[in-house]
C-alpha cells in the first residue's frame, strides 16, 4: 500500500504544471471531447509507465540494497531539483494529425513522457518497492488525478492554479523522499 500511495502522491504533485499537464491543456482546447482524450492520457501513461516500471525493477533487481537505495535517493533529490523548473510545452509536442482525439492524446503523450521527470520518478519508484503493479498503477492514478480536471475544466482552472507553490511542494516531497533512502542506505552500510 506503501508503493502505492508514494506513488501517488509523487506523480500527482510532480505533474502540475508539467509538459504533460500543459499538453492535456492544449488537446483539450483543440478536440473538446474530454473522454476520449481522458482515455488517451490512460493508455499512454499506463503504457509508457509501465515500461518505464520494468526497467526500474529490472534495476532493483539487479542492485544491492544499500547500493539501490542511495542511487533512489540521489535520483529523488535531483528531482527535486528539476521540480523547481517549470515546464514549457513547444510547437513539436503540439502537433497532432487528424485522427481524433484519442489516436492522438495517445500518440503525444506516449511521446511527450519520454524522459519526462514522471518516466523517471516511475523508474526510481519502482527500483525502490517491490510491487511493480502497485509502482505503476500509482503513478497512473497520479497523472490522472492531475490531469483529469485540467481536461474538462481547462483554461479557467489551470489559470487559477498556485503553480510555483505546487512545485516548490513538489520538490520538498521529493527531497524528503530522497532523505529518507539516503539515511536507509546509511544505515544498511553501517
Amino acid at each position: 500500500m506503501e508503493a502505492f500511495i508514494v506513488s501517488v502522491i509523487s506523480i500527482a504533485t510532480a505533474e502540475m504544471g508539467d509538459r504533460t499537464q500543459l499538453l492535456a491543456l492544449v488537446l483539450a482546447a483543440r478536440y473538446r471531447k474530454p473522454w476520449p482524450i481522458v482515455a488517451g492520457v490512460f493508455c499512454a501513461t499506463l503504457s509508457n509507465h509501465g515500461v518505464a516500471g520494468l526497467i526500474g525493477a529490472l534495476l532493483g533487481g539487479r542492485l544491492r540494497p544499500a547500493l539501490l537505495d542511495a542511487a533512489v535517493g540521489v535520483s529523488m533529490i535531483a528531482m527535486a531539483l528539476w521540480t523547481l523548473k517549470p515546464d514549457t510545452i513547444d510547437q513539436q509536442t503540439t502537433a497532432t494529425t487528424n485522427a481524433g482525439a484519442f489516436i492522438a492524446t495517445l500518440i503525444a503523450f506516449f511521446v511527450a513522457e519520454i524522459g519526462d521527470k514522471t518516466q523517471i520518478a516511475t523508474v526510481a519508484l519502482a527500483a525502490a518497492y517491490p510491487n511493480l503493479i502497485a509502482v505503476i498503477g500509482g503513478t497512473t492514478c497520479g497523472m490522472l488525478i492531475a490531469n483529469v480536471p485540467v481536461i474538462f475544466l481547462g483554461n479557467a482552472f489551470a489559470q487559477r492554479l498556485p503553480l510555483r507553490a505546487i512545485h516548490y511542494t513538489a520538490s520538498a516531497l521529493f527531497a524528503v523522499l530522497g532523505v529518507i533512502f539516503i539515511v536507509r542506505a546509511a544505515r544498511q552500510w553501517s
